[in-house]
């Protein structure tokens, strides 16, 4: 949903809560020792689980979320990854009709049971929407709709949280043919990054 389509007080809102969002899940060197996916020690991060697990945030990520699927027109969504999990279950849980339908995507089929790849009552006759808590290079969301077209899925877009303006991702999915939704862009070249713009 464009910003040019919101009024200014429902813009103020969103941008409000993508910087309590970011507030919650910024996570600095000096308050722990965080490292890179080398293990090489890093200044930042932002763990989407913290403000994800509090109730209060769940409910009211979820109502914001299920407010622009639903006015697109989408009526289900699919997680990939921890990160995306709680996002998912936010959106099943907001108040509303017509109710979501939601998935978890695995990173390959389970060998028993079902062995299935996308758990939950998704119907391959419907589109689906990836959400995810942040896209960065889109490497990870480009994986994910890759595994949902194999299984026979049409992925119609990505909504996150966070989007880091900075790694191209954006670009990556919507050469894809995919829409981008996020709460708030950030930009390491704001001196406040929860001050960059959101739409």
């Amino acid at each position: 949903m464009p910003q040019s389509a919101l009024t200014s007080n429902a813009y103020a809102e969103l941008l409000d809560l993508g910087q309590r969002l970011y507030d919650r899940a910024l996570v600095r060197r000096e308050q722990e020792l965080i490292t890179d996916p080398r293990g090489q020690p890093i200044g930042w991060l932002l763990d989407t689980r913290m403000p994800m697990l509090d109730g209060n945030l769940f409910r009211e990520v979820g109502s914001v979320l299920a407010q622009r699927l639903r006015a697109r027109g989408v009526g289900q969504v699919v997680g990939f990854g921890f990160g995306a999990f709680p996002l998912v279950t936010s959106v099943l849980s907001a108040a509303g009709d017509p109710a979501f339908a939601g998935g978890f995507l695995r990173e390959q089929r389970k060998p028993h049971g079902r062995r299935r790849i996308v758990e939950g009552p998704v119907d391959r006759s419907y589109p689906v929407v990836l959400v995810d808590d942040i896209l960065n290079s889109g490497r990870t969301a480009s994986r994910a709709v890759a595994l949902l077209r194999n299984e026979g899925f049409r992925v119609e877009g990505l909504m996150t949280l966070f989007n880091f303006t900075w790694s191209g991702g954006r670009a990556r999915m919507e050469a894809q043919g995919l829409w981008v939704d996020t709460l708030l862009d950030l930009n390491l070249r704001d001196s406040q990054p929860g001050s960059s713009d959101s739409y």
